[in-house]
């Protein structure tokens, strides 16, 4: 099932250049250079002596097919809910534990290839030393001295020919001498010699929780030369008085899909290098740069000038807290798209907890995809970015897990429809998982719903609503099915399950495990409200989602508790010292689209009211959401604060959330949800249309004063280029590529040719926001009135393929 595109027009790229530059190599995992072209991903360290690239296959993981649910789960979950109704919740999260949760695995690990190791005798002393991530090309540069030579290494993980290549060069001639081999942390690989001056890499992944690897893989290493000579004996290739060489690495699986493992990688492996080995490394680097700067350029960020081009990145990164380097932030949001735009490519894996990169067989909470926040938050800046197209990945898995989990809702659940626990993996498994603090809880398929639905609102496209309105639909009857109605407001809720990892003082901070939490409840919302607009577009299921609507209404409303907050659970329980990392109940606000300023003051004073008590400094990817909350918030420089949280460096700290020094988002450890997360949020404080308009400047830091932005996406499918000077809007370009009303709210006036003013409902449906019911108020909250900046909303009707310039006054 492939994307609808937005096939934007690109965007006029920057002046300034966007990279990453170091003075000395990497000395651990988190100072290496990624690369990525969607499938292979490589950490470049950049050592003189000895070159390390530590290499991934983004299918290379632990186990087989398989799915974990639980059979005995049936029996136990309704003991499970009898025990959370009547309070008891310690006693319910401790039976989920033991009779719910997958007892054949939790999971499977994704795993490391291993290392291309290439060794240059006598370069241990070395001078002038440079090193450098290209964010224009997607390409490494490392340059240092040798005895007066000039050394130079270009690295690319191509996008079109699906390889890694190397390419070794110096300032005279006959200088070039290298060993290189592949290593790996696999056990019982075999190495070995071939013809053609090959090596080839073969092995199994590994076993996990008692099931066998059965991930078979193989890489093979080849090079070309220019002069010299070249030699492969007992698994090293040596090349000898050269004047250049390309390095070429490539690596297969036997992997097809996440039921079917038959692949061939020998022949797969075979075929990428020889191919790849056709070209001149010109040539090869010329398409790969194409290829890549078609998604780069769509969307350019300018704070201002790089005042501090001649400090290192990691530098850069200390000390921003008293530089307030801009710069650096528009060079880490290119960064959140590079990294999206090498780790999800169409036709392949989504982007996992790290992306495509570890080192480790057994890396932190497996790598897999953890669907209670990370997951999701890793597809933020796609749509709104201009990346529409690298949501395939996450469709399918999508597709995938809707599969799976029908399987799972009947075994566990005695259910229709189907249902996906807090993670899945390569396997699609859609048990629940872990134990129960977080794995008992069943709306990870209701939160990637949102997505499909999402990419709908931003592509108006009918068709791949049509295509996906079946996943939607038995999402929501899973639901329908299997919610209950609680004892003591006999609403209807989903039980048990937890609000994401967060205990309560319902059980005295010892349990998670819970009934109706505030975010299942939004999660509910948005899937049915969903379903039943899309059954109205696709004149479909009326009976359905009539019937849809009438549950809706037996559904809690959200609630604000005793000291003012949004609460985060049915009861009134939320400790206002609590700092928990997730921010759960908040997903009304960022994500989705129930909490509005303008329609929902007194949720939107609550939820601000919630997001203070939670603090700002937390792991990396809570203040990645934090930022986009607060400019939910229309707190620009409340947002720009977590920008300078998230910017904290992070070396060797185990507990301090930030960014490391090749600008990775610290958890700690790597995560890279927070640099998607980071990236989402910086659009979302300069442009804002969740609301039923388009929301122009609407969490603009004092510090941002000028600056502009190309190519970002409206939903309606409006691209916009913006420009401001003195924090106004000086000039905006709408494109519009479905045609239809373009609503537009600006702070201060604007003039152009067809724009009105706004009157009435928005009449474009794709900014259509379903009203969400009255809170219910705690009588001792003290609500604070919501203060609005006086703004203007203007009406400008579009044709397709159209432009239209505005300019403020």
């Amino acid at each position: 099932m492939s994307a609808s595109n937005i096939h934007a027009q690109k965007a006029q790229t920057s002046t300034q250049e966007y990279k990453l530059w170091y003075d000395c190599p990497a000395q651990v995992w988190t100072e290496a250079l990624p690369l990525g072209n969607g499938r292979l991903g490589a950490m470049v360290y950049g050592t003189p002596g000895t070159e390390q690239i530590q290499l991934n296959e983004e299918t290379i993981w632990a186990g087989r097919p398989n799915n974990n649910a639980n059979p005995n789960a049936l029996e136990y979950i309704p003991k499970v809910r009898e025990l959370v109704f009547a309070g008891k919740y310690l006693e319910a999260q401790t039976l989920a534990t033991e009779k719910v949760m997958a007892k054949t695995n939790s999971g499977m690990p994704y795993q490391s290839f291993g290392d291309l190791r290439i060794s240059f005798p006598g370069h241990t002393r070395y001078t002038n030393y440079y090193r450098e991530l290209s964010l224009d090309s997607a390409r490494t540069i490392v340059r240092y001295e040798v005895d007066g030579v000039r050394y130079k290494r270009e690295t690319i993980t191509s996008f079109t020919d699906q390889v890694v290549m190397v390419r070794l060069t110096a300032s005279q001639p006959g200088k070039i001498t290298f060993n290189a081999q592949l290593t790996s942390p696999h056990q019982d690989v075999m190495i070995a010699s071939e013809a053609g001056n090959q090596v080839s890499l073969s092995g199994v992944s590994s076993w996990h929780e008692g099931l066998k690897g059965k991930v078979e893989f193989q890489g093979r290493l080849s090079a070309i030369h220019k002069g010299g000579k070249i030699a492969c004996a007992d698994g090293i290739l040596s090349v000898e008085n050269a004047n250049e060489a390309v390095v070429y690495v490539s690596i297969a699986t036997n992997f097809n899909n996440y039921q079917d493992i038959t692949g061939n990688q020998v022949e797969r492996a075979q075929n990428y290098l020889s191919q790849a080995m056709k070209h001149s490394f010109a040539e090869a680097k010329q398409k790969h740069t194409d290829f890549y700067r078609n998604y780069l350029t769509r969307v350019s960020l300018d704070l201002g000038a790089n005042k501090f081009e001649d400090v290192t990145t990691d530098k850069r990164v200390e000390n921003f807290k008293t530089t307030n380097d801009a710069h650096l932030v528009a060079t880490y949001f290119q960064f959140g798209r590079y990294l999206l735009i090498c780790s999800s490519q169409p036709g392949g894996q989504p982007a996992n907890l790290q992306g495509i990169w570890n080192d480790k067989l057994f890396p932190s909470w497996d790598s897999k995809y953890t669907c209670n926040i990370n997951l999701e938050m890793n597809y933020w800046p796609s749509e709104v970015t201009n990346l529409t197209e690298l949501n395939d990945p996450l469709f399918r898995l999508i597709k995938e897990v809707s599969e799976t989990g029908k399987e799972t809702a009947k075994i566990m659940y005695g259910a229709d429809g189907w249902v996906l626990h807090h993670n899945t993996d390569i396997w699609r498994i859609t048990g629940a998982l872990d134990k129960a603090p977080s794995g008992m809880w069943p709306s990870g398929g209701a939160w990637l719903c949102r997505h499909l639905w999402e990419h709908y609102l931003y592509t108006g496209d009918v068709e791949f609503l049509r295509s996906v309105y079946p996943i939607l639909k038995e999402s929501g009857r899973f639901f329908d099915e299997t919610m209950v109605q609680e004892p003591v407001h006999n609403w209807l809720v989903v039980c048990p399950s937890n609000s994401p990892e967060n205990v309560h003082s319902g059980s005295k901070g010892e349990s998670t495990t819970a009934a109706g939490c505030t975010m299942d409840n939004q999660l509910i919302f948005d899937l049915w409200t969903t379903i039943i607009s899309a059954s109205q577009i696709l004149g479909t299921d009326q009976e359905f989602a009539t019937h849809l609507q009438q549950r809706l209404q037996e559904m809690a409303p959200m609630q604000i508790g005793h000291w003012g907050q949004l609460q985060e659970w049915m009861f009134d329980w939320d400790d206002p010292n609590d700092v928990h990392r997730h921010v759960s109940h908040l997903y009304g606000l960022f994500p989705s689209n129930q909490i509005s300023p303008y329609r929902t003051p007194e949720l939107f004073d609550a939820a601000r009211t919630s997001l203070i008590h939670r603090g700002d400094p937390s792991t990396g990817w809570s203040m990645g959401w934090k930022v986009c909350l607060w400019a939910r918030l229309l707190d620009g420089d409340h947002a720009y604060k977590l920008i300078t949280d998230q910017l904290t460096l992070v070396r060797n700290e185990k507990k301090k959330g930030g960014t490391y020094p090749n600008l990775f988002d610290a958890h700690p450890p790597f995560q890279i949800d927070g640099n998607f997360g980071c990236a989402a949020g910086i659009v979302e404080m300069l442009m804002q249309s969740y609301d039923g308009f388009i929301n122009l400047l609407p969490a603009l830091p004092s510090l941002w004063q000028e600056g502009s932005v190309k190519g970002i996406i409206a939903r309606g499918g409006f691209e916009l280029d913006l420009s401001w000077k003195n924090g106004q809007v000086e000039r905006i370009v709408v494109k519009s590529h479905k045609g239809g009303n373009c609503r537009l709210r600006s702070a201060h006036p604007l003039t152009g040719k067809g724009l009105k003013q706004a009157k009435g409902e928005n009449p474009n449906a794709l900014f259509a926001v379903p009203e969400v019911a009255k809170p219910l108020i705690n009588e001792k909250a003290q609500l604070n009135k919501v203060e609005i900046t006086k703004t203007y909303l203007y009406d400008l009707p579009t044709k397709a393929g159209k432009e239209y310039l505005l300019i403020g006054k």
